[in-house]
């Protein structure tokens, strides 16, 4: 199914229209039921509830127009069985993720969750020959794509943590993952791709700080899965190996960085690392003495720069591969000690 400009401008535009349509929706049912997050925690940094449920209006509004353009456009069985391959364990996590927002949830049914969705979306990527880079071997790949998806997951639910944060890079990463894939002429995973930014930003709208509505759980887990489904499908256009495996974490950079310090840093001062804290990057940025806008405009522009990497080594000659996933990664990792080196509160 090959698609022009016009095609993904038409996609853009609907799954923006609709979700910035049903956002405000949600919050008025939110308010209404009392699905709000409260700033009863020492971590929270907004000062008076914030309703819930925007997640919902991002899922639906993807879930919409996915599926209608699959069975309204062209329609053939095989893009419709990729297209639920992708959505349909997002769904079930946004459900998860409902669930933890209106009845809060311990960790661990998430987490049993999460990797029961990472084990299937393997076997289907694996029997159906769609994983991006397969290495050879079965159990490896199975291992590889579970961490992958389990992590991505749980690395953007983490990083949801201020207004337009969550939303604005992962609008970033679909709009790089859109462009990578309709340069490798995988069309349905850069359409897919293109509603999901158009989903974000149409939500982004209404959660850009200060924000009047959170995506909750049922968003962040439902980004998170999306995300890490179309980053495994991506077949990078490098030859070699370890450059193909680099881009998909370029382009997931920050929300990886974020999990990271986050996680290594409670574990070094033997705390949990799922309780809440004020030790995100977007909280170490404001301790700098940025605003809350200005360190969400960081966050949104330290991911478009590692996406840049992303696209850079995906069309880098092959004698530069190497040298472009070097300098994305010391761009990592010193980016990963300018923040780790902080205060943690």
């Amino acid at each position: 199914m090959k698609l022009v400009g016009s095609d993904y401008f038409l996609l853009f535009g609907s799954s923006f229209a609709l979700v910035g349509l049903l956002t405000p929706g949600m919050r008025k049912i939110a308010l209404k039921f009392g699905v709000v997050d409260r700033p009863g925690e020492s971590h929270k940094t907004h000062r008076r509830p914030i309703p819930y449920l925007g997640g919902l209006a991002i899922a639906l509004g993807v879930t919409i127009v996915a599926y209608g353009t699959t069975l309204l456009s062209r329609f053939s069985t095989s893009n419709f069985l990729l297209a639920t391959s992708v959505l349909l364990p997002g769904i079930f996590l946004s459900i998860i993720g409902l669930i933890d927002d209106v009845m809060n949830l311990s960790p661990w049914p998430r987490f049993l969750a999460q990797n029961l969705v990472g084990l299937v979306s393997a076997i289907i990527l694996i029997s159906t020959k769609t994983l991006g880079k397969p290495t050879g071997s079965i159990l490896l790949d199975v291992a590889i794509t579970v961490l992958w998806i389990v992590g991505l997951t749980n690395a953007v639910n983490f990083f949801d943590n201020i207004d337009g944060g969550a939303s604005g890079s992962v609008a970033v990463s679909a709009l790089f993952i859109s462009i990578l894939a309709i340069q490798g002429n995988q069309f349905l995973i850069g359409a897919l791709a293109i509603v999901l930014t158009g989903a974000t930003l149409g939500f982004l709208i209404w959660n850009r700080p200060p924000a009047r509505i959170y995506m909750g759980d049922a968003g962040s887990l439902f980004l998170g899965l999306l995300i890490a489904s179309l980053t495994i499908r991506l077949e990078p256009n490098p030859l070699n190996q370890y450059a193909s495996f680099a881009i998909p974490v370029l382009l997931v950079a920050v929300p990886i960085m974020d999990t990271s310090v986050v996680v290594l840093k409670r574990i070094k001062r033997g705390i949990s690392p799922f309780q809440g804290g004020t030790d995100h990057l977007s909280h170490r940025l404001m301790r700098k003495g940025l605003s809350k806008r200005q360190a969400v405009i960081s966050l949104w522009l330290l991911s478009l720069l590692f996406g840049l990497f992303a696209l850079l080594l995906s069309n880098a000659p092959y004698q530069w591969e190497g040298v472009v996933a070097v300098f994305g990664s010391v761009m990592w990792l010193a980016t990963f000690f300018f923040f780790a080196r902080q205060a943690d509160s």
